[in-house]
């Protein structure tokens, strides 16, 4: 196999100057952090690692653009491009929901309300942070997604780290369509007939190939959840409070487990006049619900595939971090929060009427939680008055140009069937050839 010139000896180096220590949510191991520690070296994968900031008061930069406004972050440098998320109070929803405080945390492209996630999708907040957060020369990034993630990823920019994205063949026009032009530092490769979860077995199997690929690391990098945390931090600074109520659509729950995170560490900060955690309410397709089965304790879903048809296919993780120590089931229970779900009717009804009533279009994941938010207000589950915050976690695609950039990624068409071996050693050559992009026969 090609070997390439990263610096995959010297990946673990700790920076003494960290703002901010790892600490075990399982033991009381605590660490600086190198920029790649997934995981403690006691409790392994049985518990998440969380961020300590020596900073403990909530404070914001309003001179700094996007994400890093907010000083909690675990990164090393800021990378230009982000957006923070719009939040606002609702008047059409709110009035069609029958609540009169509901709050809504937009993440996508609305340039009219000043947030420009190229992508369309609130993956960019993870992005940003986790290639601030990774040393360069570290080797190649590889990121399983079900597409909004690889989106994402596309659409930062990687300061010189290179990324390998690997979704769902189906996925890869929406990666393609927030990639920011031709990049030597991005490839693609594209699974054909494959669900989220073969996606990222896939991804597994390469990334142990060679020590030149590493695992981005997903809801186990701090710099993902503390990225997302910013959903709440905005939130905050915006509405002057916490909700009382959080809902959003989850795939591993990543996201939620970050804004229970963020809420935590503003209430810790003093900021928050003696408030609770908001109660979390998490939604997912109701034809394929592993945390909500977990959570109910249904029968679980065992070796049962996804459906590719899934109306929501982000949603559809079959491995989420639930019984990890500060893991979905943590959240739930300490929050007194609730899994719900909705079907594809009522999500597509649910999308149409935030659209009108919002003026914004909405991607069919929120639409989800839209539709749950609507079943759990029927079903009296929060009042009226409630203080609700509704995080829709992508839209605005129908006002982004879908004409062409100037040049796209490298993509690489692939079967679950082939090697992985054989796609590693391609990837490494084409990284180590600094090649323009083009498209390329299947491997194999």
């Amino acid at each position: 196999m090609a070997r390439t010139s990263f610096d995959t000896k010297g990946k673990r180096s700790v920076d003494p100057a960290c703002p901010y220590l790892l600490v075990c949510a399982g033991c009381d191991w605590r660490s600086s952090d190198d920029g790649l520690c997934m995981s403690c070296p006691r409790c392994g994968d049985d518990t998440l690692l969380r961020t300590e900031y020596m900073a403990k008061q909530f404070t914001v930069a309003p001179e700094k653009s996007g994400i890093f406004r907010y000083g909690w972050l675990p990164v090393r440098r800021e990378i230009d491009g982000s957006s923070r998320p719009v939040v606002y109070r609702s008047e059409g929803l709110g009035r069609a929901l029958g609540l009169t405080d509901l709050w809504i945390s937009f993440s996508g492209y609305w340039p009219e309300r000043g947030c420009r996630m190229v992508s369309g999708s609130f993956k960019e907040l993870e992005a940003f942070t986790v290639l601030g957060r990774t040393p360069q020369r570290a080797g190649v990034m590889v990121v399983a997604s079900a597409g909004n993630t690889a989106a994402a990823f596309a659409a930062a920019g990687g300061e010189g780290i290179p990324r390998l994205l690997i979704v769902p063949g189906q996925a890869l026009p929406v990666v393609l369509a927030a990639a920011d032009g031709a990049s030597a530092d991005l490839q693609v490769l594209a699974l054909e007939d494959a669900t989220y979860n073969d996606v990222i077995g896939f991804s597994r199997k390469v990334v142990a190939c060679t020590p030149e690929f590493f695992a981005e690391g997903g809801v186990r990098n701090v710099g993902r959840r503390d990225g997302l945390g910013v959903v709440a931090l905005a939130a905050f600074e915006e509405m002057g409070t916490l909700p009382e109520f959080y809902f959003q659509a989850v795939g591993s729950g990543a996201g939620a487990i970050a804004t229970h995170e963020a809420c935590e560490r503003v209430i810790a900060s003093g900021s928050a006049d003696g408030q609770s955690v908001p109660r979390m309410f998490l939604c997912q397709n109701a034809d394929y619900p592993p945390l909500s089965r977990a959570w109910k304790r249904e029968p679980d879903l065992g070796d049962a595939e996804a459906p590719l048809d899934l109306y929501a296919p982000e949603l559809a993780n079959a491995t989420p971090p639930y019984l990890v120590g500060g893991g979905v089931r943590d959240i739930l229970r300490s929050s007194s929060g609730d899994m719900l779900v909705a079907g594809r009717t009522e999500a597509a009804a649910a999308r149409a009427m935030f659209e009108e009533l919002e003026g914004i279009d909405i991607e069919p994941a929120p639409a989800v939680a839209v539709a749950a938010l609507r079943d759990a207000v029927r079903a009296k589950l929060l009042p009226p008055d409630a203080k609700c915050l509704l995080n829709v976690t992508g839209g605005g695609r129908k006002k982004l140009s879908t004409g062409a950039t100037a040049g796209k990624p490298r993509v690489w068409p692939a079967k679950k069937t082939d090697s992985p071996d054989e796609v590693a050693a391609r990837v490494l050559d084409a990284f180590a050839s600094g090649s323009r992009p083009h498209t390329l026969a299947p491997a194999g």
